[in-house]
This record gives structure tokens, C-alpha cells and sequence, in this order.
């Protein structure tokens, strides 16, 4: 068993895309859940000892990384899902950077509480084009978003396409490429086993009021 540990509040959030990261490779890995309530009112210790005063905190033995772009880099060289050369891992990188804007405007939506989430969906589309068009020049969507390999920048937008399709389940509908990649990745085996565990599925997008 690996010595792997992420610390984070009880939501999947920042930590998601690297639990599908370690799901998908059959890695193990404990969970140390913090109170967001505690957090924010001070009274978690941790907070005053993390690098960024941020959680994941993710540790490899006695290796603690913090910021969950920086673990999923680490994550993906250390598991060969970075690339073969520079331009595939720099591909890779504009892609996570890509996927990384996405869920800025996502979570803006969420975290604002926004009544009426209506325009962000309408506009939506032309936020998702730009990964149909990624796929349509790799193999012609057949495979991953860069390369004809998985790589970390996958287990991103996976996991930022599975909280669009919560908040509007048809917003796939006109990405036929994009529908087709969710449903390959989330049918790889050992991936689709972490996705209907008690744990994941328990496991909030959001904070709880």
C-alpha cells in the first residue's frame, strides 16, 4: 500500500481530479477530512502550517505538496501520464490550463449561489467548443484529449465535465466527441469503480450549507 494521504473538506472540489488521477492508476490512499467550518473560523492547526493556507494537501510518504495543478503534474511524471517529450507535456499543460479557466467560471457560478444559473448555460457552449475541437484533431476524438495516451490534464476535465453535466445534464448534447470521451474514460475499470463507491458518490460537489 502506498503512503499516500489527501487532506481536504468533505466535497470533492480541488481534490477530485486527483482521486480519479490514483483511482484510475489502482492507487490507495487515505483521506483526512478537515471541517470547513473549522477552517475558515481558524480553529484547524494545519491552516497555519500549509504553504499557501489552501487545501489539497497531498503527501507521498514524507513529501507534502500542496495546490492541485502541482500534485496532478507530480502525480502524472510519476505514473508516465506527462507525456513522452516537452511538446506533449507542454500540450498536456495548455490543455490542464485550459480545463483550469473552465472551472474558475464554474466555480464563480457556484459559489456565488447564483438563483439562476440560466446565462452561464446558455453560454456554456461556447465554452466547451474549444475541447470538441481538441478532440476532433487527436485521432478524430477516438482517444484522449492530448496524445494517444491518458495524461493528468484527462482526469481534469473529466472531472469538470462531470460537474457541468450535473448542472445541466444536456449540456454535452451538441459535443458528440466530448459525450463519447466522458463515457470512455468513465467505463475504464478500475476508474469505474472508484465512481460508484459509496465514498465518491457520498461525497458532495459543494460544500453543504
Amino acid at each position: 500500500m502506498s503512503g499516500y494521504i489527501i487532506t481536504y473538506f468533505p466535497l470533492r472540489g480541488r481534490a477530485e481530479a486527483i482521486r480519479l488521477l490514483l483511482a484510475d492508476q489502482g492507487a490507495e490512499w487515505k483521506e483526512e477530512v478537515v471541517s470547513e467550518k473549522k477552517w475558515k473560523g481558524g480553529e484547524v492547526d494545519l491552516k497555519k502550517t500549509t504553504v499557501f493556507g489552501q487545501l489539497p494537501q497531498f503527501q507521498d510518504g514524507d513529501f507534502v505538496l500542496y495546490q492541485s495543478n502541482a500534485i496532478l503534474r507530480y502525480l502524472g511524471q510519476k505514473y508516465g501520464l506527462y507525456g513522452s517529450n516537452g511538446k506533449e507535456a507542454a500540450l498536456i499543460d495548455m490543455v490542464n490550463d485550459g480545463v483550469e479557466d473552465l472551472r474558475h467560471k464554474y466555480e464563480g457560478l457556484v459559489f456565488r449561489r447564483e438563483p439562476d444559473p440560466q446565462k452561464y448555460i446558455e453560454e456554456l457552449p461556447n465554452h466547451l467548443g474549444p475541447f470538441e475541437r481538441l478532440l476532433s484533431q487527436n485521432s478524430k476524438g477516438s482517444v484522449f484529449i492530448a496524445g494517444r495516451k491518458i495524461s493528468y490534464a484527462d482526469f481534469s476535465l473529466l472531472h469538470v465535465l462531470q460537474n457541468h453535466l450535473n448542472l445541466a445534464p444536456d449540456c454535452l448534447k451538441s459535443f458528440p466527441l466530448l459525450s463519447a470521451y466522458v463515457e470512455r474514460l468513465t467505463s475504464r475499470p478500475k476508474l469505474k469503480v472508484y465512481l460508484e463507491s459509496e465514498a465518491r458518490i457520498n461525497r458532495p460537489i459543494m460544500p453543504k450549507d
